[in-house]
């Protein structure tokens, strides 16, 4: 079978500015479905790599690691997915297949290293590339069934900031009605943590460093608190007061303030990206406290976490982009300025 053409939007160089790009995509292997992206979320990742922030973008290099679409073709090999189905491809596109990670459905934590959906290298030693064109083919094992009643616009962001939130809250039996839980941050991720915390029965305290952000996280997302994390006598009032953190906060920012504000045997989860963490022993030892880290989540999680928001109807708050919009929507995206997901209608805008 022949490769595909594709087209794209790539960044060059590490100004990280995208435009259009023609590329081809391998051929449709036996285990391989072929996805016509009609959705592509918008992660700080994007920006990351295509401004080469790691030194090691790979250029042309096609983000997005969001990805929703329709299956125009499959493998021989395929009976999960038909031709017609909704299906989503997340933050990498293939595993070892072989350890105990992958045997387990944690191909996120692939002891060879999972592949990741652009920048990569993949098993063919070509250079792998996102959703921020017109089709991606995909080993079946990385894509995800997505109900045909929930809204592929609002499905992208579930494959990335939905997952990274759900996957430790599910880890860490955050979801136990009645608890309490903190959520640092009110950005992509937080606002799903947030999202998730409600539809598990918990009670919810945002905190942000912006007191704009008040009303949105009360009456928007259904938060039953909302506290100024800058304002010393606010937090004060909240010491050992909840069962669990998740920190989405990927600016520097201190730990043992909020360490101390979890109970006895509390459990904060950091899944932000600050340069470094600086924490007190006794921020931990004296009280018991467990601080864990994460990222994604693996293929059996995923799956579970798309099933469990269209039975919920939990939607992420997004703001539909065309293509052309995306480089102002990379520096709105560093500027802090989206509530709370951008998404790119790759269908209508990518010709």
């Amino acid at each position: 079978m022949n490769r595909e053409d594709c087209v794209g939007w790539a960044a060059r160089d590490s100004s990280g500015l995208l435009s259009p790009y023609s590329f081809t995509r391998r051929s449709v292997n036996n285990d391989d479905v072929s996805v016509a992206i009609t959705h592509c979320g918008v992660c700080y990742a994007d920006v990351i790599w295509t401004r080469n922030k790691h030194g090691d973008s790979k250029y042309p290099l096609v983000p997005g690691h969001e990805i929703a679409g329709i299956v125009k073709q499959v493998g021989s090999n395929v009976h999960r997915f038909k031709v017609g189905d909704h299906v989503g491809v997340g933050t990498y596109v293939n595993s070892c297949r072989q350890c105990e990670y992958c045997n387990e459905g944690e191909e996120v934590s692939c002891v060879e290293g999972r592949v990741f959906t652009f920048n990569a290298i993949d098993a063919d030693g070509s250079v792998t590339k996102g959703g921020y064109s017109s089709h991606i083919i995909v080993h079946e094992r990385y894509c995800y069934k997505i109900p045909m009643d929930y809204p592929l616009a609002s499905a992208a962001p579930l494959l990335c900031a939905g997952i990274t939130v759900y996957a430790p809250m599910i880890r860490h039996h955050m979801n136990q009605p009645g608890k309490l839980l903190g959520v640092i941050g009110l950005g992509g991720l937080g606002h799903m943590a947030v999202k998730f915390g409600k539809a598990f029965g918990l009670n919810v305290t945002v905190f942000s460093t912006s007191p704009s952000k008040k009303e949105e996280a009360l009456n928007l997302l259904g938060a039953d608190k909302f506290i100024v994390s800058s304002d010393q006598d606010q937090m004060k009032t909240q010491e050992k007061s909840l069962d669990f953190i998740i920190d989405t906060a990927s600016g520097d920012h201190p730990f043992d303030p909020y360490m101390s504000l979890l109970k006895i045997a509390g459990i904060y989860v950091l899944v932000g990206f600050p340069s470094e963490i600086r924490i007190s022993p006794a921020s931990l030892n004296l009280d018991r406290r467990m601080l864990a880290g994460s990222s994604t989540g693996g293929t059996k999680v995923t799956q579970e976490m798309i099933d469990f928001c269209a039975a919920q109807k939990i939607y992420p708050k997004i703001e539909l982009i065309p293509i052309q919009e995306i480089n102002k929507a990379l520096e709105r995206l560093v500027k802090r300025d989206v509530k709370y997901r951008f998404v790119i209608d790759i269908e209508s805008s990518l010709k």
